[in-house]
């Protein structure tokens, strides 16, 4: 696949692997800043290391991550535990550090996030997501207009069950609305390709963004997310109540993307009388629904159910797990499928490390002491100021990071960490926009998250219609999300507890 990205040279690689250790090692030779323990200023060293590792990418970023840890874990006596800590009777670093270095595969939101991409498994198997979005295709893809809205219930009917943008976009829409162009002439690479393709797949990727942000289960960040927000700001937020609040900017953003499309990237081909009839004979070659998707679909929808209605006496993991369990026993899909599904198990690890790199911040004191210092900075301005500031300024940080997991788990603690420091600065709202914001911040450039390489790639978005739209479509994001989801965030964001 053409991804519109040249291939780096060799020297270009080693540039690329030798930057984390050289900023890492640059870092650590400082003097630790005042206030701050000298321990706490190595490990921030080595976080320098990752976060550069994560956006540069001489590894995978699972790769990097491990390689983070062990670091640490290495070199814990120096990174993880002051000279108080070393000094305690009976305290064993290597034993604590292994454990801090494991913790993040007890993290039931990694576990949830994992049982998501094994969905994905299950959508691809038995063909569900296909026929979902071929039937509604064939419903509304009779003007362009009404493809565009087509495109955004795809994705809207397929977010709440799918935690991963990366196999809800690129792995179920994209492969379906991919086919529909050359059926106008509009095809890849080719000036023809404004006729209707760029359009379309253009609406399709925009959507996936903000539908990432409307659900809870729809990102894998999100999940991540609650999880810092309830250990550093004492709040709970429920998959009700964070649809309570994200549909106040959410559902007025996917009525107008199609509308937007049209204004900033005008299709030539305004009707499309043959794509329900395309539709229809795909949808007739997959014939009846199978006994497979009918089992599937059982499965996610009491799953949903379960994450709606359960809280109070099951946890969102234990029920995916069943999920995941109650596939195996029906065989939508066996264990071998579930052992060779790669992106699952790179997600797992990935999430792990990061989510317990994430946490290092916040163990080692280096958050606290961040925290404080910028607050006392913004001490003059006002408190609902400093978090529309601070919310802006972690959107737009996101052109640094290539995936809205590395964003969310490197910078999170740290800029909440920041609001909560600030005195007034209203905790829940503030943590609830810091957390809505991971999806939308997807629209920004062609490798802000995991589905823009695809639609980038696919020769119907060059390089500079992606980023002049990806500008556009996320000063519009982000407006709305401050100007219509901080008010409902003030009304409906839950109280910190304690």
């Amino acid at each position: 696949m053409e991804t519109g990205r040249p291939s780096p040279d060799r020297p270009g690689r080693r540039l690329r692997a030798a930057a984390p250790l050289l900023a890492a090692a640059a870092v650590a030779a400082l003097p630790a800043p005042a206030g701050l323990a000298p321990h706490a200023w190595s490990y921030f060293a080595v976080f320098v290391g990752v976060v550069l590792g994560l956006i540069l990418e001489p590894l995978p970023n699972s790769a990097v991550g491990l390689l983070g840890v062990a670091v640490t874990v290495t070199l814990s006596r120096w990174t993880l535990f002051s000279a108080a800590d070393l000094a305690r009777p009976g305290f064993q670093p290597d034993a604590r550090a292994l454990e801090w270095g494991l913790s993040g595969f007890q993290n039931p939101a990694v576990w949830l996030a994992f049982s998501a991409f094994m969905f994905g498994l299950g959508y691809e198997k038995t063909g569900l997501g296909r026929r979902i979005a071929l039937w509604i295709v064939r419903a509304l893809g009779r003007g362009t207009l009404r493809l565009g809205y087509a495109a955004v219930l795809v994705d809207v009917v397929l977010a709440p069950f799918t935690p991963s943008n990366t196999a809800r976009s690129a792995g179920m829409v994209y492969p379906i609305l991919r086919g529909i162009p050359p059926l106008y002439g509009s095809e890849p690479f080719r000036p023809t390709a404004r006729r209707i393709g760029g359009y379309l797949l253009w609406t399709a990727f925009a959507a996936s963004c903000v539908t990432s942000s409307l659900f809870l289960t729809a990102l894998a960040p999100n999940l991540i997310s609650v999880e810092v927000i309830r250990r550093m700001a004492h709040v709970d937020i429920g998959w009700l109540r964070w649809l309570a609040v994200a549909a106040t900017f959410g559902v007025p953003l996917l009525a107008i993307v199609p509308l937007l499309g049209f204004l900033l990237h005008a299709p030539e081909v305004r009707a499309s009388p043959e794509v329900p009839r395309w539709a229809g004979e795909e949808l007739a070659r997959l014939g009846p629904l199978s006994r497979a998707e009918v089992l599937f679909g059982l499965l996610v929808l009491g799953a949903l159910a379960l994450w709606i209605l359960g809280g109070s006496f099951v946890h969102p993991t234990s029920v995916a797990l069943l999920v995941l369990g109650a596939m195996l026993v029906t065989r939508i899909a066996t264990w071998e499928e579930m052992a060779s599904h790669g992106p699952a198990w790179d997600m797992l690890f990935r999430l792990a490390s990061l989510v317990a790199l994430a946490d290092g911040l916040t163990r080692t004191g280096f958050v606290g002491w961040f925290a404080a210092g910028l607050a006392g900075r913004l001490g003059g301005v006002p408190p609902a100021v400093a978090a529309v500031a601070l919310v802006a300024a972690y959107f737009l940080s996101h052109y640094l990071f290539a995936t809205t997991t590395a964003h969310a788990t490197a910078l999170l603690p740290v800029v909440l960490g920041v609001g909560l420091a600030i005195p007034g600065l209203p905790a829940g709202p503030f943590a609830m926009l810091l957390a809505f914001s991971h999806g939308l911040m997807g629209i920004l450039s062609p490798y802000a998250t995991g589905p823009a390489p695809v639609y980038h790639g696919s020769g119907y978005l060059p390089s500079g219609v992606f980023w002049r739209l990806g500008a556009a479509f996320g000063l519009v994001f982000l407006a709305l999300l401050l100007a219509v989801g901080f008010p409902a965030a003030m009304a409906l964001a839950p109280a910190a507890a304690g």
